[in-house]
């Protein structure tokens, strides 16, 4: 299937592993130019050579969401090398497990700095191009966690949620001119946060046993739902909220 985003520019954040590096490769294999951000230099230099495998253009922007000036940085800086931006997929690292009084005030700053206003920012830098060219596609990654408080994890649920509120509402707004705001809820992927929060390979198979489907979810199984959402196949997919998690969540709707 043609996803029709041959050529378009894709800027992804968290972009150097998991589920960012994987959205990138989804998209770098359905030919997009891609740029990559990340906090690390050694992640980020080997998910360009992984990503140069598709044979097409690829930049790299070593940068921290939490910084307020990074946003507009990476904005620019991929639109100097590959051209503004068609498709942001606003990708974060989750923060810290923690119950209300095991975390404190400055966890929630960096939480509300990273997993919401770095989109926000993203967001306000991508956003006024994309409405002028009357095409444009936004996707957040958030978690399971918006349709479905998770214990222990109150900075995710909290700060995921709100992210899910922006996207909502922005679907609304600017929808009519073109560009779409989507925002995809994984469930227990096999990533470094995963394997951190489960503590060894016997918990994270058990884990993969209390999803229907019998395992974890792959990056990649992540990586192609957001091409989708980018592509014009999904033309009349706007505001969603969409969950893949194996069918674990017993949430109706």
């Amino acid at each position: 299937m043609d996803l029709g985003i041959s050529g378009k520019v894709a800027l992804v954040t968290g972009g150097s592993a998991g589920i960012g590096l994987a959205a990138a490769k989804s998209l770098a294999r359905e030919g997009c130019d891609v740029c990559v951000s990340a906090r690390d230099p050694e992640r980020l230099a080997d998910a360009v050579v992984e990503l140069q495998e598709f044979g097409k253009v690829v930049h790299a922007v070593l940068a921290d969401v939490e910084d307020p000036s990074a946003a507009r940085r990476v904005v620019e800086e991929t639109r100097d090398v590959l051209g503004p931006v068609d498709i942001l997929v606003a990708n974060a690292g989750g923060p810290p497990a923690g119950r209300f009084d095991q975390v404190g005030l400055d966890d929630w700053d960096v939480a509300v700095q990273r997993n919401l206003l770095g989109t926000v920012r993203l967001i306000h830098a991508v956003l006024p191009e994309m409405r002028s060219r009357g095409w444009g596609r936004i996707v957040t990654i958030t978690s399971r966690s918006v349709r479905e408080a998770i214990d222990g994890l109150l900075l995710s649920n909290a700060t995921r949620s709100a992210v899910a509120g922006v996207v909502r509402t922005l679907a609304r707004e600017v929808g009519g001119d073109g560009v779409l705001v989507n925002n995809v809820l994984p469930g227990p992927i096999e990533t470094d946060r995963l394997r951190q929060l489960m503590g060894d390979e016997e918990a994270l198979r058990r884990r993969g046993e209390e999803v229907p489907v019998g395992r974890v979810g792959r990056p990649e199984e992540i990586g192609d739902v957001v091409a989708f959402l980018a592509s014009e196949r999904a033309s009349f997919v706007n505001g969603v909220s969409l969950l893949v998690d194996g069918g674990e969540s017993r949430v109706i709707a």
